[in-house]
């Protein structure tokens, strides 16, 4: 019990401080558990295998998916119209759409729908996200005091209640109304009136922006000034293959354009069927073997003149900027979903020194095409590029396959790629898959809401993020891996455990009999706010599912023991087993907001505990007042 007591102690303060990592201070708290025996290592490593904690990673890649479609900025921009320019109708909506979902979805599921379109949100509204991420935790946590499956708590305190219930019909005694799904109603909507009227203020105060004091300069251009710099869409120009073309069935190489006309193919964009729901694009590169088909649009850089007469002796039709094409977009502009640009700088060493661009094999090797040479500090040089020779030191524009661009790093005797083009991959909005997005967050819910549905809400979850990898919402399995926050999910899973040490040295028993044997004798009041805030303090270090596990029975034997309904007891123990709001590892919806807010340990005490203490005074006079003793 020693043991436990102090690497409890010594971690929190080490919490508290902020000075060690949160994740290094909970898995070196682990292995001090379990070098003590404490815990087998069954035990410890536990967490790791936790349902919570399974959800945890593949609701952060369902989040990723959300995010990278472009979903969430959707959703996020529909919010902020109904805010307008009011910061506080902002923070106001993001409570009260988020505390609804929680009452029907479980409260890690709201905050990993939430969490990206929030972050969405206040990057539009130009708002530190860090005012709106610790709300969005405790609002979600909030609805799920609505429902009875709104949190893990409220079906314990159900069930130990029913129990009972049928142990006193078993002896003939009258039994007490059962808890219902919408019981919890009243009391869930008091707990979000009065955080909405703490946080408003409060969030102001203690949650300041460190977001642009935190940013760092990615070392590289964007997409965006990329296209500027060479000027790529100034000359650009979209021509359609229809019959009867005499393009069709021919190959880009067949065409000739560039030494007939002057022409650079930049890319073709082929339908691949469209529905009423999903309009596909299938970007190609102008590769050599690529054929044409009908319909195919090509993306071509060079002279207007020159373009209209090839349309004209091909018979092809030139769109101009009204006309609508395959992914819904009307203007000719680049997008770079499958197919991107970058820098790269030649070397010295290289080997494509005082060589022609046509004689370097860029094409045939790598799979990828130049679009621009920039000598020295201002010289660009667009045209011809077939033609011109290579020096060291000249920056090239490439354009290839996301993949192939990743292959170019690999020739660093030959050139040096410039930025981190795979990052700004990763910030291209795959703005065409969000209705599957959509589809595949909806199903989701749908699963996890219905227990009608034979799927738990775990293996829900994991399919939901299988999905947004397979159907390509997300990039690659690479993309899904970098969506998850592993310091959250490390400092959750290590914590866990902890639960199990200080139930099995029985620190938590001795606790809540301690509060129970002062309290039990005074008046129900006094003996409900020991309750209470036993419930509340032991929820700061372990789970709010297994402190209420462990005080829902001590508070029916409690109110049983003074004669009182225990209704309003087993109230106090899940409102205050899900409202634990000063600590980031007690609830998984404060541990994924921990790291996206950049919160400290401290921020969590500052703004959480005083709501925490508000919170349970109200519920005191207001749980008899709505369950009388």
């Amino acid at each position: 019990m020693l043991i436990t007591l102090i690497v409890l102690l010594i971690s929190a303060i080490l919490f508290v401080s902020g000075k060690v990592r949160s994740d290094l201070v909970a898995i070196c708290s682990l292995i001090v558990l379990l070098l003590a025996q404490v815990l087998t290592p069954a035990e410890g490593l536990a967490g790791f295998s936790n349902t919570v904690v399974i959800m945890m990673i593949g609701l952060f890649i369902v989040g990723g998916g959300i995010f990278q479609t472009g979903l969430a900025k959707m959703i996020g921009s529909r919010i902020i119209k109904l805010a307008g320019t009011s910061e506080s109708k902002l923070f106001i909506l993001v409570m009260l759409v988020t505390s609804f979902i929680g009452a029907f979805v479980s409260n890690t599921g709201t905050v990993a729908l939430m969490l990206p379109i929030v972050v969405s949100m206040a990057a539009y509204a130009d708002t530190s996200s860090r005012r709106l991420l610790m709300p969005l935790a405790f609002a979600s946590s909030m609805g799920g005091m609505m429902t009875l499956i709104g949190t893990p708590p409220n079906m314990i305190i159900q069930e130990v209640l029913h129990n009972y219930n049928l142990s006193l019909a078993e002896q003939g005694k009258p039994v007490f109304q059962e808890i219902s799904f919408f019981t919890f109603l009243p009391v869930g909507i008091v707990v979000l009136l009065v955080g909405v009227l703490y946080l408003l203020p409060v969030t102001k105060w203690f949650l300041t922006s460190k977001e642009k004091q935190g940013k760092k300069k990615s070392g590289g251009k964007s997409l965006n000034q990329l296209v500027k710099e060479y000027g790529l869409t100034e000359n650009l120009f979209r021509v359609q293959l229809d019959t009867p073309s005499q393009a069709i069935g021919k190959t880009i190489v067949d065409l000739d354009v560039y030494r007939r006309y002057g022409i650079n193919v930049m890319e073709l964009r082929r339908s691949s069927g469209n529905n009423m729901f999903v309009r596909t694009v299938n970007q190609q590169l102008a590769s050599t073997s690529l054929v044409l088909q009908q319909g195919d649009i090509l993306y071509l850089s060079g002279d207007i003149e020159m373009i209209q007469t090839f349309a004209n002796e091909y018979t092809c039709k030139l769109l101009d900027v009204h006309t609508d094409e395959i992914e819904g977009h009307s203007n000719p502009e680049l997008n770079f979903y499958d197919i991107g640009i970058a820098e790269i700088l030649i070397m010295q060493s290289s080997s494509m020194n005082n060589r022609k661009v046509s004689e370097t094999g860029f094409r045939s090797k790598f799979n990828i095409n130049v679009l621009g040479i920039r000598r020295g500090n201002h010289d660009i040089i667009l045209n011809n590029i077939a033609d011109q020779k290579i020096h060291e030191g000249d920056i090239l524009l490439i354009q290839g396959e996301w993949k192939d661009i990743s292959r170019l790093s690999d020739e660093s005797n030959n050139w040096v790629v410039l930025g981190r083009p795979l990052n700004e991959a990763a910030k291209v909005t795959l703005d065409y898959k969000a209705p599957i997005a959509g589809a595949i967050m909806v199903a989701m819910i749908v699963s996890m809401v219905f227990d009608s549905i034979p799927i738990a809400p775990v293996t829900a979850v994991l399919l939901a993020s299988i999905l947004m990898v397979v159907t390509g919402c997300v990039r690659s399995m690479d993309a899904a891996y970098k969506t998850i926050n592993w310091p959250t999910i490390i400092l959750f899973a290590s914590m866990l455990p902890m639960s199990t040490a200080l139930e099995k040295t029985g620190v938590s028993t001795m606790v809540a009999d301690y509060i129970v044997g002062s309290f039990g004798a005074s008046s129900p009041y006094m003996a409900l706010a020991a309750i209470y805030f036993a419930t509340s303090t032991m929820t700061i270090f372990i789970s709010n599912s297994v402190t209420a596990l462990l005080m829902a029975p001590i508070a029916l034997q409690c109110a049983i023991g003074i004669g009182v309904s225990p209704v309003s007891f087993l109230f106090a123990v899940t409102v205050a087993a899900s409202m634990c709001l000063a600590s980031p590892f007690s609830t998984p919806p404060n541990a994924m907001v921990l790291s996206a807010g950049q919160y400290t340990f401290m921020d969590y005490i500052k703004a959480g505990l005083p709501l925490q203490i508000i919170l349970g005074i109200v519920m005191i006079f207001l749980l008899p007042l709505l369950f009388p003793f």
